[in-house]
């Protein structure tokens, strides 16, 4: 069976923020760790899926390298077992997803012979081409992620990422990795795409491709990006969520206040602050169960008296 997606896995978007892929993996493994689910082997398995799905993208660097490698079995057709070649349209086709139109945009180029080794031994491009720069095909875009704390695109300035693409060596089609800098202006919003023309794959007989960089702005653990929309975790414990009461919540600024909490909230209810997030813009909280962790003796009575109770 093929390895699912890391991001299917952990259940968050590919363009979520590193601290809300950790936030989604530290949830996952504390519901399926073999510590909670003794002699449950469905639950082991979950786990060690979960943490190998973390594991491919818990870094920038690994999960820079994640995605590239996606877009390449992609662009080829292939699954996440590796690249196939065979099926649908012929390679013609396949290559093209890459370099710009199927059967008749490559110009010929899925002929089996000599030349570009470094794509498989595709036949050399034909000579005499017609037409001017818009008729010739165009490789695929490279997708980029662009990592900034709150702090840098506030500030914006000049940041640097990095990533492979296919440049022509002579008769070859050879990866390289490029390091680039991208100069963005102060309070660059979450989402933002940035195209930078002609800067991506090179096309064995046409156009360079472009480089399509979106900016991805981690604030931490307890936040994530809903659109536009700065959402805020409040982890509560049970007794609060009932009873009502007050938590400490730390905000974006780093000033920590009190929170009143209303009896009866429920996981997932929400409350609005106005000019709390990100560049003094609303900041959307929502309750969440706290974890229990390892009870005491007096806690585990109490729990047991309540659930004497019907509670």
């Amino acid at each position: 069976m093929a390895e699912r997606n890391p991001y299917d896995v952990l259940g968050v978007n590919k363009n979520a923020s590193d601290g809300e892929i950790k936030r989604a993996f530290r949830k996952m493994a504390r519901q399926y760790h073999p510590d909670r689910n003794q002699g449950d082997t469905a639950a082991e398995a979950k786990f060690k899926e979960v943490q190998a799905a973390y594991d491919s993208i818990s870094t920038p660097e690994a999960r820079r390298e994640f995605d590239q490698q996606e877009q390449m079995r992609t662009m080829f057709g292939g699954g996440r077992g590796g690249m196939n070649f065979g099926g649908g349209g012929g390679l013609d086709d396949l290559l093209g997803q890459m370099f710009g139109g199927g059967r008749g945009g490559m110009g010929g180029m899925g002929g089996m012979g000599g030349g570009f080794p470094g794509m498989g031994g595709m036949g050399a491009p034909p000579r005499g081409r017609q037409g001017g720069a818009s008729a010739r095909p165009k490789a695929a875009s490279i997708n980029v992620g662009l990592d900034l704390s709150m702090e840098d695109a506030e500030q914006g300035g000049a940041f640097e990422f990095s990533f492979k693409r296919f440049k022509k060596e002579g008769n070859s089609m050879e990866t390289k990795r490029t390091t680039m800098k991208l100069r963005l202006e102060p309070g660059v919003k979450h989402g933002t795409t940035r195209t930078l023309k002609g800067q991506g794959h090179d096309h064995p007989e046409g156009q360079r491709g472009d480089v399509v960089v979106t900016v991805r702005i981690d604030l931490g653990e307890a936040y994530r990006w809903e659109g536009d929309l700065l959402v805020q975790d409040v982890p509560v414990p049970y007794s609060v969520l009932t009873l009502g009461g007050k938590v400490a919540v730390r905000l974006p600024s780093g000033k920590v206040g009190k929170l009143t909490v209303p009896p009866a909230t429920e996981p997932g209810d929400r409350r609005r602050m106005a000019k709390a997030g990100y560049l003094g813009g609303d900041l959307t909280l929502e309750f969440s169960l706290a974890p229990t962790g390892e009870l005491s003796a007096e806690q585990r009575t109490a729990l047991e008296a309540m659930r004497d109770l019907g509670l």
